[in-house]
């Protein structure tokens, strides 16, 4: 049963990629026609994304990481019905893709783990399934089924899996993960064929000089991700003063403000920091796109704004695409490591200051651009990066937020409960 769950998975999850290419390519469109026009439909677009949200997917709001980590430490099972459904599911796909429309700095990996959990959720249901250890591992295996397929990163599902959601390896959840990560992803090469995420790279970093752009990217990556991990665990938990007191009083008006934010850093950027930025980071990784500083400060900027927003989506593509415009930038300063080779381990460098998962960190940009020669330089910038970013931010992102969620989560069980026997 729970392989017919991970084939849904695939199937979903290149459905998902499907509509959230065709969302991008629209704007892309809509943006060459008229770059001012989404000075309109940034804050519109977001607007509607937040009242729909509330109105017909409450729940689905966010990255979906968090809430599939939280999952897994619940053992009040009517929480976890309420927060894995195939609604929430439903409108995290429709949502997500209507944000990258929209302009939102947003990606569809965080998402389409709490999707694949779900799905796995409603097939344990079906099953009659009422042992919590069986139940929490079919919900590890469909989030780490949803990861994989959506980058089509078997091995960094399995990693993920272990590092970030669940942070230890149960014997008896080990084999099932195995199993769905394989047959999603098996789905969504069936479907799409065994394509990479960023093309393939032969880049190659040998020890020497050339690992100055380890030290560089480890300890900048770390910094700038860290940064942005505690800034978002501060504003998990409200804005600050003014903008706290605003955002409850008028929640759609700020929304919408921070839609025209999203749009004014778009035309400052020539539309470079909406959506994903999976072309712009493929374009880095390639060399065929070069883009100034500004590229990856404002995409920063953009990431932040996005969150304060509320609105469904993840952190994962566009922390990626943030840490190629660092490392593209960076490389004109280390002239002893090729160009490609600093891109990567910016990549690898960003993206672990962010989650401060170094082992996914290091295999996922080892899949997506299909090279294993930079293993273990890519390995030494991502445990770099690690360390910095704990420094700056002790606390994981993906766990405070899951945290926090809990908390709200369990105080807002235990008021309808209270609220019920006054009755």
């Amino acid at each position: 049963m729970y392989c017919t769950g991970a084939v849904l998975i695939g199937i979903i999850s290149v459905i998902f990629a499907h509509i959230g290419d065709w969302a991008a390519e629209l704007r892309y469109h809509v943006v060459a026609r008229n770059p001012w026009s989404m000075l309109v439909i940034a804050p519109l677009g977001l607007v509607a994304i937040s009242w729909l949200t509330r109105l017909l997917f409450n729940g689905a709001q966010g990255s979906g990481i968090p809430q599939t980590i939280a999952t897994l430490h619940m053992h009040n099972f009517v929480l976890v019905d309420r927060i894995l459904t195939l609604r929430i599911a439903l409108g995290k796909i429709l949502m997500t893709c209507l944000g990258l429309i929209c302009g939102a700095s947003i990606g569809r990996e965080g998402p389409s783990v709490q999707i694949g959990a779900s799905i796995m959720h409603a097939f344990s249901r079906a099953m009659g399934q009422h042992n919590d250890v069986t139940r929490h591992g079919m919900i590890l295996a469909g989030g780490a089924a949803g990861m994989a397929a959506a980058f089509n990163t078997p091995l960094a599902g399995v990693v993920f899996a272990i590092e970030e959601l669940a942070h230890s390896f149960e014997q008896k959840a080990s084999g099932r993960t195995l199993t769905v990560i394989i047959f999603s992803g098996i789905t969504a090469i069936a479907l799409l064929g065994n394509y990479t995420y960023f093309g393939r790279t032969n880049v190659f970093i040998p020890v020497g000089r050339a690992w100055l752009a380890v030290l560089v990217c480890g300890v900048s990556g770390g910094l700038a991700g860290g940064i942005f991990a505690r800034l978002v665990i501060r504003l998990s938990k409200g804005l600050p003063a003014f903008l706290g007191r605003f955002s409850s009083r008028f929640p759609l008006v700020f929304v919408a403000l921070c839609g025209l934010l999203l749009a004014l850093i778009g035309l400052a950027s020539d539309g470079a920091t909406y959506g994903t930025g999976y072309l712009q980071a493929r374009g880095i990784v390639d060399g065929s796109l070069h883009y100034p500083a500004s590229f990856f400060l404002l995409k920063y900027i953009s990431m932040l704004i996005t969150f304060c927003s509320g609105i469904p989506g993840g952190m994962f593509a566009p922390s990626l695409a943030i840490g190629a415009g660092m490392g593209g930038w960076a490389e004109q300063f280390l002239p002893h490591t090729s160009p490609g080779g600093v891109v990567l381990l910016g990549m690898a460098a960003y993206f672990c200051g962010v989650a401060q998962s170094p082992l996914t960190a290091t295999i996922i940009v080892m899949e997506i651009c299909d090279n294993q020669q930079v293993t273990l330089a890519l390995l030494a910038t991502a445990f770099l990066s690690f360390g910095v970013s704990r420094m700056v931010c002790p606390r994981p992102l993906y766990s405070a937020l899951a945290t926090g969620f809990l908390e709200k989560t369990e105080q807002m069980a235990r008021q309808v409960s209270h609220d019920r026997l006054e009755k």
